[in-house]
């Protein structure tokens, strides 16, 4: 039996392509481990979405490649976004590759692994409007009581700043019966969170049937035994509407979290940016979000350094962090792509600048955060445990509430936890909220 090593770069929404290229070589009785050194075949999904993305890509294929003199690899391949991107010269550029496969070629892995022992590189680069499906084998890589949930793969919005829908292509959507069907397997496994992701989850639906399908699907899925928390990410504001968002405070198992990727808030940065909501739009929607006194919390993603980008539309986007209050945000330096529309942008922005603003804004919404987990202090949340740590007799569980994410968000700290486990899920108290994480205590 051959071992398989694999290195899951990026999103979310890539690790489920790792997953099921995992699940395809299982199925073929290959053996998955964790030390690369003791692999005979290594993968390595890539990230191209921004430029340290894609350096780090290059260099943990190198450093993968080193198991070849050092380890016990016989075979490197390449999957996912990089290679989607560069094609046939990231083969000529790199020798140390044996095979490499595009975003719609996840399930051709077993082809190319024997296209490599007949002596041949492969490189299959295939239709990207290709997903998985409930009948797809897969091995989940996330704790047993968490899953994510692939809805949809493309996007139709064109943001001039954006790779993704070059290598991931346009809008195509999973038909809802097959997103339940998978749920409830994966509730049945013991499955408690689900995470459902798109590049734009939003307008999940509409290729189908040219308005969103997501509040539809959610009401089904809220039906499914064992799912305790639903959590929806990468909601873009055009197709937010007012059914999702009553939808969304109404249902317990939608997990109270907004993710609104809004890049900038000055109507001139949006403009250039090929935004499709206007900054009207975007004030309109916040607006109806906080309607119901801050009941849903607020997540987003923004963009410094954009070209262009004057003093005075960096400090209106400064202003709206702070006069908005989100719960958390994420800063990215704008990152120069290749073939995207921005790269091209005259007044790009010099990187010592771009730093600046980065370290500007997330001082500006570390403050903002730090009182926003202030205002938690008291209030009950329901907890999920994800590790229990043990020091000097006393037990704490760290683990997250509702409105903090995986991966991406803060923690939470629980004292005097004896007695829980991974995966378990109690009401707690908050007692203390930090710029980032939060304490609390089990509610008796």
């Amino acid at each position: 039996m051959e071992n398989i090593g694999f290195v899951s770069l990026g999103c979310s929404k890539n690790l489920i392509d790792t997953e099921v290229m995992l699940g395809i070589l299982k199925d073929h009785h290959l053996r998955i481990v964790d030390d690369l050194a003791a692999a005979d075949i290594i993968i390595v999904n890539t990230c191209t979405f921004i430029e340290k993305a894609k350096e780090e890509s290059i260099r943990t294929i190198l450093d993968a490649a080193r198991y070849k003199t050092e380890g016990r690899c016989r075979m490197l391949i390449v999957t996912g976004c990089l290679g989607q991107q560069y094609r046939e010269s990231l083969l000529e550029e790199m020798p140390e590759v044996d095979a490499l496969l595009g975003t719609g070629s996840w399930d051709r892995i077993w082809e190319a692994i024997q296209a490599v022992k007949q002596g041949r590189r492969a490189c299959f680069m295939d239709d990207v409007r290709h997903l998985y499906d409930q009948h797809t084998s897969r091995v989940r890589t996330t704790p047993t009581y968490s899953a994510y949930v692939k809805i949809g793969e493309g996007c139709n919005n064109g943001c001039t700043f954006c790779i993704i829908p070059q290598v991931r292509g346009p809008l195509f959507s999973r038909p809802i019966d097959s997103i339940v069907a998978e749920v409830k397997t994966l509730a049945a496994e013991g499955v408690k969170e689900i995470n459902l992701i798109a590049q734009d989850t939003t307008s999940y639906g509409v290729d189908i049937a040219g308005v969103s399908l997501l509040p539809a699907l959610l009401r089904q899925l809220v039906e499914i035994d064992g799912i305790r928390w639903i959590r929806l990410f990468y909601l873009y504001p055009h197709y937010f509407t007012d059914e999702l968002m009553e939808l969304m405070i109404r249902e317990e198992k939608i997990c109270p979290y907004v993710d609104l990727p809004l890049q900038h808030i000055a109507q001139s940065v949006l403009e250039r940016m090929n935004r499709r909501d206007s900054q009207a739009d975007v004030l309109a929607l916040i607006q109806k979000l906080c309607r119901h006194g801050r009941k849903l919390a607020l997540r987003s993603t923004f963009i410094v350094g954009f070209p262009g980008e004057t003093e005075a539309e960096f400090q209106e986007l400064c202003n709206f962090v702070e006069d908005t209050a989100f719960d958390a945000v994420g800063v990215f330096s704008y990152s120069q792509e290749d073939g995207t529309a921005a790269a091209k942008m005259p007044d790009q922005i010099s990187a010592a600048v771009k730093e600046e603003r980065y370290h500007m804004l997330m001082s500006i919404q570390a403050a903002v955060s730090e009182r926003r987990n202030r205002s938690l202090e008291g209030t009950l949340h329901t907890f999920l445990a994800e590790k229990i740590v043990e020091e000097d007799g006393v037990v704490q569980a760290v683990g997250r509430i509702e409105i903090q994410a995986p991966e991406v968000d803060g923690l939470t700290y629980v004292d005097n936890a004896a007695g829980l486990q991974p995966g378990d899920m109690v009401v707690v108290r908050i007692v203390q909220g930090f710029a980032y994480d939060l304490t609390a205590e089990l509610a008796e």
